[in-house]
């Protein structure tokens, strides 16, 4: 006699045999895949991630086909206006009513250092492109943190070797007086006086200004070789559009512009933005892949030309859905882990690693802007000078102070 639980038992084993191994372990929390990006949608940030950024990310769930083991994914935004208590309150919301299982972008290293505590604690996947403190990959890094894109380490190395090279020996510093600007201050100083240079002098200020009149003043009278902007967005358009006004070039200085995006160029023109060394992980115009991907988001952004922290956010998503599906769950440790498993290969990545605290290691390139007569096409506005390998470019992990990095991989 055949007892209805044999025969409940052996369809049960049918069942499973029918599956792939991948659908039968397959495990995605609230039958959707939920991924927020958060940024700056009206602000300092908002031309250099913002609408730009959610576009890229939907671009890459699309190019992924939609779906990750069965299951819809959805993107989200919302803005955190530069303040890390409304970025906190947000995630806080998207993760404990919303479902959201992974943090996008999120530019302002404040606020990202506050995001990293929370999906720590959460257990979220935390995909950052904006921040860049590079202390998100040392004191404060996380299990689940990926930094994607580039640091204040990265910057400063890129921008410090560039510019020494051509035997640049004094500097001075306009820092933005938070986080980031902090970190890149410290970053900067680091290196130059590594290589023989010093800092002989710096000033903060704070975000989101209008006026730079007596920063730049403070940094005329320091005759220093190169005044660093260790600021971004906004304020480094405005910061720059004034040393041209003050003359500060014209006398003798050299601007550098520490995290300075294509975004900026654009909004400053080359006639004012000519001859900065700038350091970045991705420009538009490097190769086939780059150029057919960034006319497509142009496409869909108004004609508006691609940045690294938007290139990304693309980049992010689509290496953590990649994760999701080879994992068989959206669990955020079991994916992150993935993530370090996996090479990452997309149109401007080839064969890059996420090390063990999280930091991506990528090529960083080290450009000088055109002058107009050097401009041959719409977005034609760097020259490449140096690349810096991957390896290279960032903060060795055993200097970083990373509390959960092994032993074992502390010397690397």
């Amino acid at each position: 006699m055949i007892r209805s639980r044999d025969v409940i038992s052996a369809a049960a084993v049918l069942a499973g045999l029918l599956l792939s191994p991948g659908q039968a372990l397959s495990q995605i929390s609230d039958d959707v895949v939920k991924i927020g990006v958060l940024n700056d949608q009206s602000g300092v940030y908002a031309d250099v991630t913002g609408q730009g950024s959610v576009i890229a990310a939907q671009m890459a769930v699309e190019d992924f086909g939609g779906t990750v083991l069965g299951k819809q994914v959805k993107v989200i935004f919302a803005d955190h206006q530069n303040k890390a208590d409304v970025g906190s309150a947000i995630v806080r919301k998207w993760i404990d009513q919303d479902g959201v299982d992974a943090i996008a972008d999120v530019p302002t290293s404040s606020v990202g250092l506050a995001v990293q505590e929370i999906t720590r604690e959460k257990k979220r996947v935390f995909l950052m492109s904006g921040p860049g403190t590079s202390d998100l990959t040392g004191k404060f890094c996380s299990p689940t943190g990926i930094a994607w894109t580039y640091d204040t380490y990265s910057l400063s190395k890129g921008l410090v070797s560039g510019l020494s090279s051509k035997g640049y020996k004094t500097w001075f510093v306009l820092a933005a007086d938070y986080a980031f600007g902090q970190a890149m201050q410290r970053d900067i100083t680091a290196f130059v006086e590594s290589a023989g240079g010093k800092v002989v002098g710096g000033v903060r200020h704070p975000l989101n200004t209008a006026d730079f009149s007596s920063f730049l003043l403070t940094a005329q009278s320091s005759k220093a070789d190169v005044v660093a902007l260790a600021n971004a967005g906004g304020d480094t358009v405005n910061a720059i559009k004034q040393a041209s006004e003050f003359g500060l070039t014209q006398a003798g200085q050299t601007l550098a512009g520490l995290l300075v995006t294509i975004t900026d160029v654009n909004s400053l023109s080359l006639k004012t933005a000519e001859g900065l060394v700038v350091t970045t992980s991705f420009y538009w115009d490097m190769s086939d892949e780059t150029r057919a991907w960034s006319k497509r988001f142009m496409s869909r952004n108004g004609g508006k030309v691609p940045n690294m922290m938007q290139a990304g956010v693309y980049g992010a998503v689509l290496h953590y859905l990649k994760a999701i599906k080879a994992a068989g769950t959206d669990e955020a440790t079991t994916v992150a882990d993935q993530m370090k498993k996996m090479p990452i290969n997309d149109f401007y990545t080839r064969d890059g690693v996420v090390r063990e605290d999280g930091r991506v290691l990528r090529d960083m390139y080290v450009m000088q802007t055109k002058s107009p007569s050097e401009s041959r096409y719409p977005f034609d506005y760097y020259k490449l000078l140096s690349v810096i390998p991957g390896r290279d470019a960032f903060r060795p992990i055993s200097e970083g102070g990373c509390p959960f990095v092994k032993n074992s991989q502390a010397g690397q």
